[in-house]
């Protein structure tokens, strides 16, 4: 499995910007995936997850404001951030995985399979 993740970059607060997961050998349609987050000197996060097998979720620090969608033709996951705010600079990674708990889709621990990350920087 492999994904990559793409759309990073810098804008000023109140911006927006549209992260995007390519997956191969990686069915996502299926399963669940999910996006995470983390800043120096902080843990991993976890920021949304959509899939048949979790639903769809969000950390409430993004409720809405961010939107998760999946491009099942694609095999690819988006993450739509919108309003974004200095406290949501950090390295974002997406991350797949094939079975698990449905109220357990934003735990950085159920998931198999990650990105290299993309940085997002939101000045103020």
């Amino acid at each position: 499995v492999q994904l990559v993740e793409s759309g990073g970059g810098s804008v000023q607060a109140g911006g927006s910007l549209r992260l995007s997961c390519a997956a191969s050998g990686y069915t996502s349609s299926t399963g669940c995936m999910g996006w995470f987050r983390q800043s120096p000197g902080k843990e991993l996060e976890g920021v949304a997850a959509v899939g048949r097998q979790c639903g769809t979720n969000y950390a409430n620090s993004v409720k809405g404001r961010f939107t998760i969608s999946q491009d099942n033709a694609k095999n690819t996951l988006h993450l739509q951030m919108n309003d974004l705010k200095p406290e949501d600079t950090a390295m974002y990674y997406c991350a797949a995985r094939r079975s698990g708990v449905w109220d357990d889709s934003l735990n950085s621990a159920s998931y198999n399979y990650w990105g290299q990350g993309t940085q997002v920087t939101v000045s103020s």
